[in-house]
């Protein structure tokens, strides 16, 4: 019986202690490539205890100038890890605010997160040629962090229409759209690249 307590004593111990977990936390514009240096950065556990969630701060500190941190912590059995870095101001995008162990976004330690700055675009589109009310336009838009909703914007008839000044992520665009008049249709294309603060209004007249 004593060599049975012992051991189990012994095994409760070691699962108390935890085994060591070396991970890396990673900050990047999506837009650019380009590091985030000095973002605050928190690594937390919970676990569900009798008496509700109990929730505890495992590591923190700041991004390094290259935008990363190597974060060391004993990672016990019962209990949910997750990683937190504070976005920077002025964000329109971020892949993930919260990640956690041994989800998707643990790939082999490294816990990569995305944010994009703020722009600001606003559209104008206008039938300069119009035939009948059969004619249509789809409109396609497509950003570097695919951000924006994928389906057509689709306007009919003699359309002429402006959109509200809007806040998107910062980056690169790409247009796509389809004309159709006299059962006749024709694509066009075009991109621009947003910086950040900038304003932009992109005309299609068609």
């Amino acid at each position: 019986m004593r060599i049975l307590f012992t051991l189990s004593f012994f095994l409760l111990l070691l699962s108390s202690c935890g085994k060591d977990r070396s991970i890396k936390i990673k900050a990047i514009n999506a837009a650019t490539g380009q590091p985030y240096a000095g973002l605050e950065y928190r690594v937390a556990s919970s676990r569900t205890a009798a008496d509700g969630e109990k929730y505890r701060t495992e590591a923190s500190g700041v991004l390094d100038s290259n935008g990363e941190a190597l974060v060391n912590i004993k990672q016990k059995k019962g209990r949910t890890y997750s990683i937190r870095v504070v976005e920077p101001e002025n964000t329109c995008y971020n892949k993930e605010i919260t990640q956690y162990f041994d989800s998707p976004y643990d790939v082999d330690g490294t816990f990569t997160f995305e944010f994009a700055q703020c722009a600001t675009l606003q559209r104008k589109v206008k039938n300069v040629s119009c035939i009948d009310g059969n004619d249509k336009i789809e409109i396609y838009i497509d950003n570097t962090v695919h951000s924006l909703v994928p389906t057509p914007w689709i306007l009919n008839g003699c359309a002429d229409y402006t959109t509200v000044p809007s806040q998107v992520p910062a980056g690169n665009y790409t247009l796509h759209w389809i004309v159709t008049k006299n059962n006749i249709s024709t694509d066009y294309y075009d991109s621009f690249n947003l910086t950040v603060n900038e304003t932009k209004v992109h005309e299609i007249n068609y």
